[in-house]
């Protein structure tokens, strides 16, 4: 402890916790804590980002992806050189992914405001800047996929058949509220499974996204039949992760996937295209957000996602992990302003940022779930 010694006017040597290795900074070290919270709030609530094929996009604009079709085993003529395959098997083809503009959502923090207020306001508002940018990433990358579920093979060389995406219908009926009965939801799955083998699509990253609701009910559906890993229960078994698979798919439940053309649900009467849930009121502003329109919101996109009609009977997804690509040419940072603009503006600019763009790559490792309408309605392309 600092004293003062007779005769002398020595201060106190003040703790200062933000400071650098004792420097006259204050502040230096609260970038990082904003840092980690904004960090933290996109991996909890990005959940696409490891479920799809990720890579650094570095000098240039876009990414080149390739895509190898399937080739031939045939018989040994004596005597002839061997010299490839006669058809000039495998064809190539190539997917580019092109990255969006900048990706931002911010805050401007008034310092008087933190000096006022009872609790952290940084790392509150750190969290939520996180979480903004994760619901943006999901929802792009989840639109691709449901596009590739209704495209044809890239390959396209003469007397070469690839197979394409694929569309699966829950349910039998017209009723769109087909996608919460978790009969029809089993059986999804298991052609959705049977799909995939057939289309020679590797069983490793097979996973499924469904609506919180679809989620609940499948859950309260399978919980007696087996379906359900017997050590995953409790919490961990309402974490959205707890159903290990169906058919070899582990499912996962999400807020961004494109549904009835809105966002994870969809509140109204019952309908070709509306599953007839009753809104729980005071659901906040944010459920009534359609699927934006490609063809108006163009500003910053680079890449198709679709548009909001397209998504009038898609109710899930089920897919393999080469299903669809994310280039990142900026991963998730954080930018805070300082020196003279503080001074200036008396308080800070919060800056969460990132830089990306996604589309489909192997239309047959994806698989969209429809429901009230008939497969092929949705607008998919020939398999």
């Amino acid at each position: 402890m600092a004293q003062q010694n007779s005769g002398s006017s020595q201060l106190a040597q003040l703790t200062r916790p933000g400071a650098l290795n004792g420097g006259t900074d204050p502040r230096a070290l609260y970038l990082k804590l904003f840092s980690g919270e904004m960090f933290k709030g996109f991996q909890h609530n990005a959940i696409a980002r490891d479920l799809v094929m990720k890579r650094t996009l570095k000098n240039g604009k876009s990414l080149q992806f390739i895509y190898t079709g399937h080739t031939k085993a045939e018989f040994h003529t004596p005597g002839n050189s061997i010299m490839g395959n006669s058809d000039g098997a495998p064809p190539v083809a190539e997917k580019t992914i092109t990255c969006d503009d900048l990706l931002i959502s911010s805050a401007f923090v008034y310092e008087l405001d933190e000096t006022l207020a009872h609790y952290e306001l940084r790392g509150e508002i750190s969290k939520k800047i996180g979480y903004a940018l994760a619901q943006k990433y999901d929802r792009l990358i989840f639109r691709s996929i449901a596009r590739g579920a209704r495209a044809a093979s890239p390959i396209t060389k003469s007397n070469f058949v690839e197979p394409g995406g694929t569309q699966i219908r829950v349910g039998t009926n017209n009723q769109a509220s087909d996608a919460y009965v978790p009969a029809s939801l089993i059986n999804a799955f298991y052609d959705a499974a049977a799909a995939l083998d057939e289309k020679g699509v590797s069983e490793d990253g097979r996973v499924a996204v469904l609506n919180p609701r679809q989620y609940y009910e499948l859950i309260q559906g399978v919980g007696s039949n087996g379906l359900i890993n017997r050590d995953t229960q409790g919490t961990a078994l309402q974490s959205g992760q707890g159903i290990i698979e169906i058919a070899g798919i582990k499912i996962y439940k999400s807020m961004n996937i494109p549904f009835f053309s809105k966002y994870g649900t969809k509140y109204g009467s019952a309908g070709a295209t509306n599953p007839g849930i009753t809104s729980p009121t005071n659901v906040g502003s944010f459920v009534g957000e359609t699927v934006e329109d490609a063809a108006n919101d163009v500003t910053g996109i680079n890449n198709e996602y679709g548009a909001e009609t397209e998504f009038a009977n898609s109710c899930g997804l089920i897919f393999q992990k080469e299903g669809a690509g994310v280039v990142e040419a900026i991963g998730p940072q954080v930018q805070v302003t300082s020196g003279d603009v503080s001074v200036v503006y008396q308080g800070d600019v919060i800056l969460g940022r990132m830089a990306m763009g996604a589309d489909y790559l192997n239309p047959a490792a994806c698989v969209e779930l429809i429901a009230g309408a008939a497969v092929g309605s949705s607008g998919n392309a020939a398999f």
